[in-house]
């Protein structure tokens, strides 16, 4: 029978799986990255249905696209000057945040997209706000449960041992959950996170390799 009260620790369950596919998609060396991403993106998605989550099928409409739209682009500028101020403070920065485009910047332009828009960024939504901060918004209230998700989604990303991925997931999940929290729709996120993902690593890199 699923688990389905915060009590029965199905979400912890469910967020120690994740941070096990990301170690094994960003630090083991083996396999091809995007193929292991795509796949470990469909498991968390997997995971929010089989773990109780029952949204329906988010609601595309124009006021979902509008707002995801512009929160990618005050996302995306906050990230380029986020990546221009980190790399004069910390020396290390540029060198983490390339490494992470390495890995990225693998299959054709199109294929990328392809990839973020319509695999990774909808599925990562689906089960880091559809499940995960909606379980704890209800569990502890809202501002702490956006909080404590918050938490999780920078957290989980500590198995990838870059501080600046880790700063950056803190930063985005900080904002795909206030926006999530406003009306608990998941498509505006949605929309946001996968437009966001083409963009920063697709169509207008924030920094790309040797940078």
């Amino acid at each position: 029978m699923k688990a389905k009260s915060f009590a029965g620790y199905d979400i912890f369950l469910a967020v120690g799986i994740a941070a096990l596919l990301w170690f094994f998609s960003f630090s083991v060396n083996y396999g091809q990255f995007w193929i292991k991403i795509i796949l470990s993106a469909l498991c968390l998605a997997g995971l929010a249905v089989w773990f109780g989550s029952r949204k329906r099928f988010p609601n595309f409409d124009a006021n979902a696209i509008m707002l995801g739209a512009a929160s990618a682009a005050i996302l995306y500028l906050i990230f380029w000057i986020g990546g221009k101020t980190s790399g004069m403070i910390l020396p290390f920065a540029s060198q983490q945040v390339s490494s992470i485009y390495s890995k990225v910047l693998g299959p054709p332009t199109w294929m990328l997209v392809l990839f973020l828009f319509f695999i990774t960024g909808p599925c990562e939504e689906v089960f880091w706000r559809g499940y995960v901060q909606d379980k704890l918004m209800n569990r502890l209230g809202s501002w702490r449960g956006w909080a404590a998700a918050t938490l999780l989604y920078a957290g989980f990303h500590l198995v990838t041992f870059n501080f600046m991925l880790i700063a950056a997931a803190g930063v985005a999940g900080a904002f795909w959950g206030l926006m999530y929290m406003q009306n608990r729709r998941l498509a505006p996120a949605i929309v946001s996170h996968s437009l966001w993902s083409v963009f920063a690593f697709a169509i207008i890199p924030i920094m790309t390799p040797g940078a």
